[in-house]
């Protein structure tokens, strides 16, 4: 599987961390809030589903499912369109799949035909919008990255906020079909974002020493070999089987309680509020000099923090208690969302990131894809909400755990184990060292195409 890829980057070349870096930033912004707020925002819509086409919870979330099913499922196809046409190319054509998707659903006469339109034509041109926006956000942004990816993260918060009052009042007035055809026009807007995505220029050949772009392949599957690659791939899995389950029920929840329609779709907007605060500060708390080396602890904690929401938020009875956990759930639902990505671009550096973050997505989609349907089954075995935010918190814990102890005894060196390699790669007393050659190293190394060098806590 060869071949060289067109959007690299330049392999010379430095992270600008700023200049045209914001109009990218800001067009990961807007992908990332239509990518992850829309699975979300369409469960407003599924009581009138429901009432039309005579289904249950199970078969009205297949649609959330398969929605974030093609977002995670289809990584390794985008990693491959990436390198192969580039960045702007992909997400011009996953912004009018993605639009089209939602056009043809509205047309759509049978539940079948709503989880081919709704779920995989626009949950593909989301994942074609979605990762390459996150590529693009690695190349322009090296020490801002934290900050640059905790920002870029609360597109989805803010898009949440607007788009789930949205979608009740487009129900109210057009009804589901009239909903998902202007929601279908909004997405149009991801093409918009695509051409913010300016390709980094490389250096003219008269500024430099020239270097050779190294063949490269369309999918790299040598970040296997990576433990703490590895590691982070069967935690994050393991986390999304429970992670968006309370999103999508909770707004059903309360609806069952006797809430009207409106007043329980707010809980989205309040998830969201909050939502759209924690992870820019989660962000730059990660960004700080002191806490960025061990930002896969904070990463652990963000993990148990929103599991542990979810089981004490399955004690919730009425309206009041649905808005407390609504709140806890979008500070820790937040702090997951900002360092998940900058966990993984820590693990692996800019020159992998790209497949690495479609072999990830991949292994995630089944877990996505069983997640909300399994919850939709055990609510209309049990019809107790309860039971199925305990579920998912519990699965959310067991994949913190996974990622701190797989951390702590499989990756961290051991000080002694360090101070031995550390004296192995020390040269002999007697020789010399030309400053030159220190200086050119300490140049070439450390920030090679906008890769930063890693300690032993940040490799997973």
């Amino acid at each position: 599987m060869g071949g060289a890829v067109v959007d690299e980057g330049p392999t010379g070349i430095k992270a600008p961390d700023g200049g045209w870096g914001w109009a990218v930033l800001f067009g990961c912004f807007v992908v990332t809030g239509f990518s992850y707020a829309f699975p979300k925002a369409v469960s407003v819509f599924f009581k009138e589903l429901m009432r039309e086409f005579g289904i249950g919870y199970s078969d009205t979330a297949w649609i959330s499912s398969i929605l974030l099913a093609m977002l995670y499922g289809t990584g390794p196809l985008c990693s491959v369109c990436v390198n192969r046409f580039g960045c702007r190319p992909v997400m011009l054509a996953g912004g009018l799949l993605a639009s089209l998707g939602m056009v043809a659903a509205s047309f759509c006469r049978s539940i079948i035909q709503l989880y081919l339109t709704t779920g995989v034509i626009t949950g593909l041109g989301l994942a074609l919008n979605f990762q390459p926006s996150l590529i693009m956000l690695n190349r322009y942004f090296n020490k801002r990255r934290p900050v640059a990816n905790g920002l870029a993260a609360a597109g989805s918060p803010v898009f949440l906020c607007a788009l789930s009052p949205l979608g009740q009042l487009l129900q109210d007035h057009y009804g589901w079909r009239g909903g998902f055809l202007i929601l279908g026009g909004l997405l149009l807007n991801c093409c918009v974002c695509a051409a913010l995505m300016r390709p980094l220029e490389a250096p003219r050949p008269g500024s430099g020493p020239e270097t050779q772009r190294p063949a490269r392949r369309l999918l790299d599957l040598s970040v296997f070999r990576d433990r703490g690659f590895v590691i982070y791939a069967v935690a994050a899995s393991i986390m999304v089987l429970g992670l968006f389950v309370p999103p999508v029920f909770v707004v059903s929840y309360a609806k069952d309680l006797g809430v009207p329609d409106t007043q329980a779709a707010f809980l989205l907007t309040v998830l969201g509020f909050i939502d759209i605060f924690a992870r820019p500060t989660a962000g730059f708390i990660t960004g700080l000099k002191k806490v960025r080396p061990y930002s896969v602890y904070l990463f652990s904690f963000s993990m148990f923090f929103n599991g542990f929401t979810d089981l004490t938020g399955s004690t919730a009875s009425d309206y009041g208690g649905l808005v407390v956990f609504c709140i806890f759930f979008g500070i820790s639902y937040g702090m997951v969302g900002a360092l998940q990505f900058e966990v993984l671009m820590a693990i692996v550096g800019t020159q992998k990131f790209s497949s690495a973050i479609g072999l990830v997505l991949l292994l995630e989609a089944i877990a996505v894809l069983i997640g909300p349907p399994s919850g939709g089954k055990l609510l209309d075995a049990t019809h107790v909400y309860q039971y199925v935010f305990v579920l998912a918190g519990a699965e959310v814990v067991a994949s913190s755990l996974v990622l701190l102890l797989g951390n702590f005894f499989c990756i961290r060196k051991r000080p002694e184990a360090a101070a031995e390699e550390e004296e192995r790669h020390k040269p002999p007393a007697d020789v010399r060292v030309d400053s030159r050659e220190v200086e050119h190293f300490l140049k070439a190394e450390p920030e090679k195409n906008g890769e930063v060098v890693h300690t032993p806590e940040t490799s997973v």
